[in-house]
């Protein structure tokens, strides 16, 4: 079978202890698929000693090494060789910021190849890959450009509630001007294009949030769902997607949790989808990336230093994202094969 594969993340933050952590409680033996960790010998062993154990090298078969956690083997692919004595959490040097880079290079190289089923991706620290020579503004970026995709889709998942994000990372005072009929249609195209292939619904169903309150009151508090939002809701039904609105967000999650009236809430902003979502999944949120050719989902955090070697980051984003890793299927979104 082939593996799943956890990208270690940052080599100081918590990702590393996170991945011993699952393995030490049976979560990663639970799994379908076997998984392979993309990373490094030294950082996991240093995890490993923070929760008592010293891990050994049993196997060894190029850059695949067998790590033994007192019974509990670990199949890692070494992509970087970090100095265990220059490992201080909290603080990664250029080296961790490469090291980070190529785990996830090595990781969609294999599962673009086909012999790996999807990665699962650890948080890392975006400055220090930037400064290593990576110019991303994170994960998504970087994946979205080494798989030569121009538009993917964040997508915000737990068991109660799905958000999918028009825009991501901007201040509030540069939504509006970046959204348009194109950008909403398109998100809605491919979050209809991976809930029907990667996550089996075949007819989803869409709710799309206004951006302005009580859904603009037709104009009085702006136009955008008049001259945006609307008319891409329009599209999109001509191409046979399932998708209403505008609805007003201070009253749509409501029904969408508690009467399930929607498989996914396409909003308009980061905190209009987040605020929401990690009130229901603070802890165990899955990030996953639509659009891409390959399957990539990823823990809701980031490297947490102050918690950096306590081991008492909680695992349970991660165990989710590695379930639903394990069960999406890869089917690449090619912007014209929307119709159900």
């Amino acid at each position: 079978m082939r593996p799943l594969l956890i990208t270690m993340g940052d080599p100081t933050g918590i990702g590393p202890e996170l991945i011993v952590k699952t393995l030490l409680a049976g979560d990663l033996a639970s799994l379908p698929l076997p998984v392979r960790v993309i990373g490094d010998i030294a950082a996991l062993q240093q995890a490993g000693q923070i929760f008592g154990i010293v891990a050994k090298k049993t196997e060894e078969a190029g850059p695949i090494v067998c790590l033994d956690f007192n019974g509990h083997r670990l199949e890692v692919e070494a992509c970087s060789s970090l100095s265990a004595a220059n490992l201080n959490y909290g603080q990664p040097d250029h080296d961790c910021g490469r090291a980070m880079a190529a785990y996830i290079e090595q990781a969609a190289r294999q599962c673009l190849n086909g012999s790996a089923h999807a990665m699962v991706t650890c948080p890392i620290n975006k400055k220090a890959i930037n400064a290593a020579g990576f110019s991303f503004p994170g994960h998504t970026e970087f994946l979205a450009d080494r798989c030569g995709v121009k538009q993917v889709v964040m997508m915000l998942a737990g068991s109660s509630l799905k958000v999918c994000l028009v825009t991501t990372h901007l201040p509030l005072t540069a939504v509006a001007q970046q959204l348009s009929v194109e950008t909403i249609l398109t998100t809605l195209r491919i979050t209809h294009h991976a809930l029907q292939h990667q996550f089996a619904l075949p007819r989803p169903r869409l709710a799309v949030l206004a951006l302005n309150p009580h859904a603009g009151e037709e104009g009085l508090f702006g136009d955008e769902e008049q001259r945006l939002i609307t008319p891409a809701i329009k599209a999109a039904r001509a191409d046979g997607i399932v998708a209403d609105g505008p609805h007003s967000a201070d009253t749509l999650f409501h029904f969408a949790v508690h009467e399930k009236s929607a498989d996914a809430v396409i909003c308009m902003y980061h905190d209009q989808g987040l605020i929401p979502l990690k009130l229901l999944h603070f802890d165990d949120a899955v990030n996953v990336t639509l659009g891409l050719p390959i399957i990539r989902t990823s823990v809701d955090h980031g490297t947490a230093y102050d918690r950096a070697g306590s081991g008492s980051a909680s695992t349970a984003s991660l165990c989710a994202a590695l379930r639903m890793a394990a069960t999406m299927s890869p089917q690449p979104f090619n912007g014209t094969d929307s119709k159900p």
